[in-house]
């Protein structure tokens, strides 16, 4: 019998630990390879990691809550054959450096928190080490340095963990927060303070005569998800950012449809794997772009950032209502095979929460197919630091009228709406309209006879 140390893997060049949400496997389980054995969550992205060999979980090195550095090991597994008593110790000094990598990153962090003094708590100073997840909730909650201090930490070593984090922000929310502010020592500046507190006072009034929502009996009270609440953070960051401007064009999808209907299941058969509507308008996404590089931007305060690769976002939906946005990189290099299979296996795993890190970073451009619920248009939330994002509408047989050199008639054609937001500070309604124009062309010109 020989061991196998399981070790946190990298998750990006940004990521230098994560916090351990749960195990999925026990002590004495047997696990199989590509099994995962625990999850995981950083401030990007939720994920499972995977055993690389088959074995019994014979040790857990860490436990729920705590903060696992990159190529930390986890945990221990047994398995069979092999020589040595470590198969994992291989790699510890490739491992070892990166722990010092990461280690030098977290001070040079600590350093510039230090330099920009009051604009970003200063954690250093503290005796308690709080996870980057911790952090990153405190800051989109609001919640102040002296707040984190006084909350009671149930992890390891008085750890504040995500759900201690989280029931205090609930209960701030329910009127159940208690003032941790320290009160300022009265000196030659306190006639100032003093009228400031009394400007203040009709607003804080004010604020008490907002209405308030009542909760009814028989109501439910459901708290966000963390994933829910970065999302709606981002959302009203977007709109608050951008000057949201849409256009709309129609689209005669007719020969797409029949193209697929015909060539579906030989595709499957050649290929193995399915073809959806997806990919074929990736690919229109993806000329167009190179068309139009203008719409493959970014905004940086008072530039504007022209993007060298085409990386295409995939809104896809979550089973538990959420949303996630993998990306296709280098959408423009791909050719229509290449792009069903990225296509479905990202939509796969979207679904099984198996992304990595760096699979939902790096986007210059977004798409999202709200025709799969039903929606005919809709008009789209652009995600920043993006500025555009297409919305793709349902497919729908609707009678039409079709110009032929005969003279015109009314057939049955299959049409779909495009619906394109883009930010008006840097792209101006004739690009925006152009940009969608062009997709629309790339779909009504498909040719029927194409080989797969």
């Amino acid at each position: 019998m020989s061991k196998f140390e399981l070790k946190l893997p990298r998750m990006g060049e940004s990521v230098a630990e994560a916090t351990l949400t749960s195990w999925l496997k026990e002590v004495g389980d047997k696990v199989e390879m590509d099994e995962a054995i625990f999850e995981i969550a950083t401030d990007k992205v939720d994920s499972e990691v995977p055993s690389e060999v088959d074995g019994v979980l014979i040790e857990k090195r860490f436990d729920v809550d705590d903060i696992v550095k990159v190529g930390q090991v986890v945990a221990v597994i047994e398995i069979e054959g092999g020589s040595g008593n470590d198969v994992g110790i291989t790699r510890d000094t490739e491992e070892t450096a990166e722990e010092e990598m990461a280690s030098v990153a977290e001070e040079a962090v600590i350093k510039a928190q230090e330099t920009v003094g009051g604009t970003v708590p200063n954690y250093a100073a503290s005796e308690r080490f709080y996870s980057p997840l911790v952090k990153n909730i405190a800051k989109e909650e609001g919640v102040s340095f002296s707040e984190l201090e006084s909350i009671s930490g149930t992890g390891k070593e008085g750890r504040v963990t995500k759900n201690d984090i989280l029931d205090y922000i609930v209960g701030r929310s329910n009127g159940a927060q208690v003032k941790t502010e320290p009160k300022k020592t009265p000196d030659a500046s306190q006639p100032v303070q003093s009228k400031i507190e009394e400007v203040s006072m009709p607003t804080k009034s004010s604020e008490k005569e907002e209405p308030q929502i009542k909760v009814g009996a028989g109501d439910e009270i459901i708290p966000m998800s963390r994933m829910g609440k970065l999302i709606a953070k981002h959302m009203t960051e977007s709109v608050a950012t951008s000057a949201h401007v849409q256009s709309f064009i129609e689209v005669d999808v007719t020969n797409i449809v029949n193209w697929r209907n015909k060539v579906k299941d030989a595709f499957e058969k050649q290929e193995g794997e399915k073809l959806t509507f997806t990919p074929i308008f990736m690919e229109a996404v993806a000329k167009s772009l190179k068309k139009y590089p203008m719409m493959n931007i970014s905004v940086e305060g008072d530039t504007v950032i022209k993007k060298k690769n085409i990386n295409i976002g995939m809104a896809a939906a979550l089973p538990d209502g959420n949303l996630i946005v993998p990306v296709i990189k280098n959408a423009d290099q791909l050719n229509l095979v290449g792009m069903a299979r990225v296509v479905n296996d990202l939509a796969e795993r979207s679904r099984k929460n198996a992304l990595k890190p760096d699979e939902v970073k790096d986007g210059t451009y977004t798409v999202t197919n709200v025709g799969t619920f039903g929606s005919v248009f809709g008009t789209p939330i652009i995600n920043q630091p993006q500025v555009g994002i297409m919305a793709l509408g349902a497919i729908r047989k609707i009678p039409s009228v079709i110009e032929t050199e005969e003279g015109d008639f009314i057939g049955v054609r299959s049409k779909m709406f495009l619906s394109h937001s883009y930010d008006h500070r840097v792209v101006n309604g004739a690009l925006g309209s152009m940009f969608a124009k062009a997709v629309a062309d790339y779909l009504e010109a498909w040719d029927v006879d194409r080989e797969i």
